[in-house]
């Protein structure tokens, strides 16, 4: 794992020094603290912080072909690189080192752009062909590894995260008001929207192509390599029940085989007390023989603690375990760095713990971690599968009395549930139902929640979004069959567009991971499981209301049964209640002041003061809603983004030319 940044130049100033690129490093430091390298040649500047983690001896990068005419950076890893390097030599094609960048080089030689699509990994590449004058950019199919981009004048910047395109004080920094808006729509922006204008991020499943000409502006081309695709409801299923579950359980293996055994450092395991990272975890240790390493995340507030179902599992693989107890204060203490590293607003706190427990990993030696993610999007997990499918079956008949009685399956581990009550049920869910064809219909409760915190947006936010529909320019670039799939299917397809890579790959992922230079490794989003997955009918996934029914079948004799058979329990974090009371950090006043406020100008600075105050009073007596605790936390986020990228430029030390151990021509 890596950080990666560069640029093109095609006027008279040409690509950024080796000074410049030492800046972009600097900001991508804690991506890849271990080895720095950088080229410069042409029009064209790439630069690596690299990460050792496959070929600690000889796979330092940037990383050239024998002529030294293909030049490639890359973050990520390519698991298969074994078997695609075998081919490659088979095909004459001869290699110096043992790392799977090599194999991206001499992939590109033989097959060019179409080369991704070999790849079984998780990437941001960039690949320089200097005789073609071509840059090469492209991002895994789910959006694991960050990608970003910004035009400039005469130059082109590229970076695995926006701090080091912004390293160039000559790009403008400025929060996007269309961003904001899809923040508070879909919890995060969708790609290649950011959060700023003029930076963009390349979607998943994209790659990028720019060429120079001897003289005149680049050219510029996109193509998606991959996006995911479901069977239509009426198709026969391609196999029984009981061999879909022998088979998810071979591809689960095999694809935690090659994330434990094609690394050389010592890889541990995420234990959150859930089946998914069970299911890995139990895998790994299967994997590899010798000590297995796991790590925990606990909580002070009873009600989002999962350690004995943590202690079941670690006694149970015979693992050496850790844990860190994460209180309401150590949130508000480390939220400012959560936000800097996410480089987006967040609607939630669910990222601060999760960077506490990396933090861990780090502290304990660890470079490398299994975790469970991806799991509730390709096995339908989420509580927001089963609430679409209730509302879709409500929908053929909203005069019936008895299908609302379903609603009181949903949301069972919520203090403050709309199901505790039969009557607000039905007004709260039976909102949309005359909706039930449109592609939306199955988010439209989490999207319509989301967008009505605006409110708080200031008058000149709801100016620069008026006629701005979020929701309608997503779902107007739908892939062909759409409406062909399930339900169910059409709500797995929108949550790996939005939700997957912008938020949980992203803010409570790769960037809380990287934050303390820890690669997160994720079985459950191996291509060919993903694949298997996708072509399965959606009644294996949720039987009924049973969410990740082949899952379970399939996770018999890995996991206890105190595991397979427990309440569902969302991972979560105290939201609001972390920033309020006595003991509250001096920057969050800053921060919430209506100067403050009024300055970024996102917000209406009346609007947050009652918001902050209503939190304040209520906070401590758990009597927040859920709309509330979203509004806090996203107003909160917004302003330190704000403080931190917009009013003052992100900043870090340098890279020295004499940390830059590769510089190449």
């Amino acid at each position: 794992m890596c950080g990666i940044a560069g640029a093109l130049g095609w006027g008279s100033d040409g690509p950024p020094g080796v000074e410049a690129l030492g800046r972009m490093l600097g900001a991508l430091r804690h991506r890849g603290p271990d080895e720095f390298g950088v080229y410069r040649n042409g029009p064209a500047a790439l630069a690596h912080a690299r990460l050792s983690i496959i070929d600690l001896a000889t796979g330092q990068q940037p990383l050239a072909n024998e002529d030294r005419t293909v030049w490639t950076v890359f973050n990520g890893e390519i698991f298969n690189y074994v078997e695609l390097r075998e081919e490659l030599v088979a095909l004459g094609h001869r290699f110096r080192t043992a790392s799977d960048t090599e194999v991206i080089v001499h992939a590109w030689e033989q097959w060019g752009e179409s080369s991704v699509e070999r790849f079984n990994g998780q990437w941001a590449i960039a690949t320089w062909d200097a005789p073609r004058r071509r840059l090469f950019l492209s991002r895994d199919r789910l959006g694991v590894r960050p990608l970003y981009h910004a035009t400039v004048g005469e130059r082109f910047y590229f970076a695995s995260e926006v701090k080091a395109i912004f390293a160039d004080r000559a790009v403008p920094r400025e929060i996007d008001p269309a961003g904001l808006d899809q923040v508070f729509t879909f919890w995060t922006t969708v790609a290649p929207r950011t959060p700023f204008v003029g930076v963009e991020e390349l979607p998943p499943g994209h790659n990028m192509i720019l060429e120079v000409p001897a003289s005149g502006k680049p050219s510029r081309r996109w193509r998606r390599y991959w996006e995911p695709a479901y069977p239509e409801a009426s198709a026969p299923a391609p196999m029984s029940l009981d061999d879909a579950t022998d088979g998810l359980l071979e591809k689960l293996e095999t694809a935690t085989r090659l994330r434990m055994l094609r690394a050389d450092v010592p890889v541990g395991a995420y234990l959150s007390g859930g089946i998914d990272s069970s299911v890995t975890a139990a895998l790994g240790r299967r994997a590899k023989e010798g000590v297995f390493k796991t790590f925990s995340l606990r909580f002070a507030d009873a009600e989002f603690d999962e350690t004995p179902y943590q202690r079941i599992m670690a006694r149970t693989l015979d693992s050496e375990h850790e844990e860190v107890l994460c209180e309401r204060r150590d949130i508000a203490a480390v939220f400012p760095d959560v936000v800097r590293h996410t480089e987006r607003p967040v609607l939630r706190t669910a990222p601060a713990p999760m960077y506490l427990l990396s933090g861990l990993v780090r502290a304990a030696g660890f470079k490398v971690v299994l975790t469970g993610e991806g799991s509730d999007e390709i096995l339908a997990g989420y509580d927001l599968f089963r609430e679409a499918k209730v509302r879709g079956w409500w929908a053929r008949q909203p005069g019936s009395q008895r299908r609302p009685l379903l609603l009181g399956k949903l949301y069972p581990y919520l203090k403050r549930s709309p199901t505790q009550s039969p009557a607000m049920a039905c007004r709260f869910f039976g909102q949309g139902l005359d909706r039930a064809g449109r592609p939306e219909f199955g988010h439209q409760m989490r999207w319509d929640s989301a967008a009505g915190l605006k409110r708080l947006f200031s008058a000149g936010v709801r100016d620069a979004v008026r006629g701005v529909d979020a929701v309608a320019e997503l779902t107007q670039a739908l892939p062909d069959g759409f409406d062909r799939w399930d339900l169910v299917s059409r709500v797995q397809y929108l949550e790996v567009r939005t939700l997957l890579s912008g938020y949980l790959l992203s803010s409570q992922g790769d960037r809380m991971l990287m934050a303390h230079s820890v690669e997160g490794r994720f079985p459950f989003l191996d291509h060919d499981v993903v694949t298997f997955c996708n072509a399965l009918p959606s009644r294996y996934k949720l039987r009924v209301l049973d969410e990740k029914h082949l899952l379970k079948r399939a996770a018999r004799g890995l996991v206890p049964r105190e595991i397979l058979e427990r309440p569902k329990q969302p991972y979560r974090a105290p939201d609001a209640a972390s920033f309020v009371g006595d003991a509250a950090p001096a920057w969050i006043h800053e921060v919430l002041d209506p100067s403050a406020i009024r300055e970024a100008g996102m917000f209406d600075p009346d609007a947050v003061t009652a918001l902050v105050a209503k939190c304040r009073a209520r906070a401590g007596a758990s009597q927040l809603a859920n709309a509330d605790n979203m509004a806090f936390v996203g107003v909160l986020s917004s302003q330190l983004l704000w403080r931190d990228f917009v009013r003052t430029a992100p900043s870090a030390a340098p890279v020295r030319a004499e940390e830059i151990g590769t510089q190449a021509p």
